[in-house]
């Protein structure tokens, strides 16, 4: 979505220079933007995805204008109204397994102590 080159936010914007402001716009009109897209590919008009969201109309609308300050929990709602993912976060992840083969034998502990201590092991991990 582009606006005219002057326009309100463009405006505010170039006086301000607020990069946390500029971020928050840019992700809006990107939220909105793919909301839209959703929509028009689904066929699905905003009174009825006002409907789905249990939104009025007009609230709906300055959602999807991306001049709206959209909540976690507005977008969460469309999220779940659209069954898509609007926002993409991957979990942090401490630790990463990686399978390395099987110990055979009785002497299960003394192989898990080699395997711990033994240096080619470790660089692979």
């Amino acid at each position: 979505m582009t606006f005219p080159k002057n326009n309100i936010i463009d405006n505010w914007l170039e006086e301000n220079g607020d990069p946390e402001i500029e971020k928050l716009t840019e992700r809006n009109l990107a939220i909105s933007n793919k909301v839209q897209v959703i929509l028009n590919q689904r066929g699905i008009k905003q009174k009825e995805f006002a409907a789905m969201l249990n939104k009025k109309p007009s609230e709906v609308s300055k959602w999807l204008s991306g001049l709206h300050n959209l909540t976690l929990k507005s977008i969460i709602k469309m999220e779940v109204a659209l069954d898509i993912d609007l926002i993409s976060i991957e979990p942090v992840t401490e630790y990463k397994y990686v399978y390395l083969g099987s110990v055979k034998g009785d002497g299960l502990e003394e192989d898990i102590n080699n395997y711990e201590e033994n240096s080619e092991y470790q660089d692979a991990i």
